[in-house]
C-alpha cells in the first residue's frame, strides 16, 4: 500500500500538493500550523494512492517529507 508522510510544520497551506494528487487524496485538515493555517493531510481509505511523488514534486517547501510506494 503506497502513503505519504506531511510534515505538519513545514506545510504553508499552499494546497499546491491539493492540486496535483490525481486521486485527490490530499484534503485541507482541520489542524493548523504554529502560523494558524490550515495544513493538508492525507486521506486514503481505499488505498488508491499510486505514489507517483507527483504531490511531493510540486511541494515548493519540502513538506511531504516522504513518499512510500507499496
Amino acid at each position: 500500500m503506497s502513503y505519504i508522510v506531511i510534515d505538519d510544520e513545514r506545510c504553508k497551506a499552499c494546497y499546491l500538493c491539493i492540486n496535483e494528487c490525481p486521486k485527490k487524496l490530499i484534503q485541507k485538515s482541520d489542524k493548523t500550523n504554529k502560523l494558524g493555517d490550515r495544513i493538508v493531510e492525507f486521506c486514503d481509505p481505499n488505498g488508491e494512492c499510486l505514489g507517483c511523488a507527483m504531490c511531493a514534486t510540486r511541494c515548493p517547501d519540502m513538506a511531504i517529507k516522504e513518499v512510500y510506494r507499496g
